[in-house]
């Protein structure tokens, strides 16, 4: 198998080539990664607004049942905010925020007084700061349409997928790499086998390749 790391001067063939690879893959894949993104976020943002009965029901009761939501209502609001923000508007604890927001849990060993409290401020901070002009039937107090409701939910997606866009894009461009990579050695005879954990390297089975493996390291 041909490998340039000892010939220096293809080097700077291989980089141009590399970028042209990506941009060309950019062109045409990452506005798809991106829209599908997006499609799954409008879907989450539905469901926010349904468990909030169209958001005018922000209290800690909701908040508890559904810590899941907390992410959508930050980008309900105007200017949306961003989980510091509110955690400094609120005064809430950033340890609920965190695991409300990337476990979709509430703290098991928070107190529920201070937890009651906590939510009361979140949901008061958000509920003052909800965008009427992305949700127009909060002023009019009035109830959406559908078309409404989903209106809205592309918009709040939209400031989701914008708040992540670079790992949306690298997490399709490293399933494009590890693509080629594969289908680069296995033209080559080489197969896709798992490496047992805490082996070395170098007693990989020969002609086995594999992804994301655990190196191990030191003495």
């Amino acid at each position: 198998m041909s490998i340039n790391a000892d010939k220096p001067h293809l080097w700077k063939a291989d980089v141009i080539a590399s970028v042209d690879l990506f941009n060309q893959w950019f062109m045409l894949f990452a506005p798809k990664a991106y829209r599908d993104s997006r499609a799954a976020a409008t879907r989450q943002v539905e469901e926010g607004v349904r468990l909030t009965n169209d958001l005018t029901a922000l209290t800690p009761d909701v908040l508890e049942k559904h810590p899941e939501v907390l992410q959508v209502l930050r980008m309900s609001t105007c200017p949306p905010l961003a989980r510091d923000r509110l955690i400094g508007l609120a005064h809430a604890s950033k340890n609920l925020v965190g695991v409300m927001e990337d476990k979709k849990l509430i703290p098991t060993r928070m107190p529920p007084a201070v937890l009651e409290e906590n939510l009361a401020r979140i949901a008061d901070v958000i509920s003052r700061m909800l965008d009427v002009d992305l949700f127009p039937w909060l002023a009019t107090k009035s109830t959406p349409t559908d078309e409404e409701r989903h209106r809205a939910s592309t918009l709040v997606a939209d400031r989701l997928c914008g708040t992540v866009s670079d790992p949306i894009i690298r997490n399709a461009q490293e399933k494009r790499q590890l693509a080629m990579i594969a289908e680069y050695l296995q033209t080559r005879g080489y197969r896709q086998q798992a490496h047992p954990a805490g082996q070395p390297l170098n007693q990989m089975e020969p002609g086995t390749f594999t992804f994301r493996m655990n190196v191990v390291v030191g003495t």
